[in-house]
């Protein structure tokens, strides 16, 4: 099994995340869906077990309506050098009030961690070639406080 980065501990990813075209597996795992998948399933499957992500160039005021239910929001780095999923994770966090699970994934690297953070993620799929034991300390690199304390 995949293991993550969640609230600074090592554990096991019990979300399977579907890619965009793919075909939904058949039991009633934990999925995270792309937006348009989600959007057109949305009434479809059990809320607690259908989470969504969300590509660079998303709209997050889709999710707004169900919002508050959503257990968990992925938001996909393409490339290491693109940040507009920084910005997303601030609307959804400082902008509209999103308290669940918002998981960084694609090209994370340990060296975004900390700034992930101070945006708002708490959770981290990193990179296939990024040490998750040696990420960890990534999070104690700089003194922080989190989103809403600043």
């Amino acid at each position: 099994m995949t293991r993550i980065i969640k609230n600074g501990a090592l554990v096991p990813d019990l979300w399977h995340r579907v890619e965009a075209g793919a075909a939904l597996p058949a039991d009633d795992a934990p999925l995270i869906l792309p937006l348009p998948m989600w959007l057109a399933r949305r009434g479809g499957r059990d809320p607690a077990l259908t989470g969504v992500w969300l590509a660079p160039d998303d709209d997050p005021d889709a999710l707004l309506p169900a919002l508050a239910e959503l257990p968990v929001i992925a938001i996909h780095f393409p490339v290491f050098t693109d940040g507009r999923g920084y910005s997303l994770a601030r609307l959804l966090r400082g902008r509209h009030g999103y308290r669940g699970e918002l998981r960084a994934f694609g090209d994370v690297l340990r060296d975004q961690m900390y700034f992930l953070r101070c945006c708002g993620f708490d959770t981290f799929c990193l990179r296939a070639d990024q040490a998750l034991e040696e990420a960890l300390t990534a999070l104690d690199d700089y003194a922080w406080m989190p989103l809403g304390q600043r």
